[in-house]
């Protein structure tokens, strides 16, 4: 739960039936995961977005979104009244390429910038060791570009 937010501000839909199914009828994963829910003001825009530099859509409907790129997912809910600029939503997508993602989310036009929405920060090396760079979503979740050391 981000910061600032009691859980009657930031309300989750329950599964729906479907999602249930697909919870529980899909392939389990090898190994046990967590996967970050992210606040989405449109599901059109959203999928559109992240559609953009390679996520693909693995399961909608009015309550829930998940979109997949190779390894990574996000899942996200309903939440068209959220301010982007005040929002505290983070995640991190922990890759090979870190470079590869940069330039893709780059190549539909998210300007490299320090303000608005969507952004790009570049990426660099990190005092802690590892390169990373971040992008801002329209929705003003802050999202970690972070290499996964080989």
């Amino acid at each position: 739960m981000p910061m600032g937010r009691s859980p009657a501000q930031v309300t989750v839909p329950l599964a729906t039936p479907a999602l249930w199914h697909h919870w529980f009828m899909a392939p389990h994963p090898v190994h046990d995961v967590a996967v970050p829910n992210l606040p989405s003001r449109n599901f059109d825009a959203t999928e559109a977005f992240y559609g953009g530099f390679g996520f693909e859509r693995l399961f909608r409907d009015q309550g829930w979104l998940i979109l997949t790129r190779a390894g990574l997912q996000l899942e996200f809910f309903p939440a068209p009244d959220i301010d982007p600029l005040s929002s505290n939503f983070m995640c991190c997508l922990r890759v090979a390429d870190v470079h590869g993602l940069f330039d893709a989310i780059l190549r539909t036009g998210v300007p490299v910038t320090t303000a608005g929405m969507p952004r790009l920060h570049p990426v660099r090396m990190q005092s802690w060791g590892l390169r990373a760079g971040y992008l801002v979503d329209p929705d003003g979740t802050q999202l970690a570009l972070i290499e996964r050391p080989a």
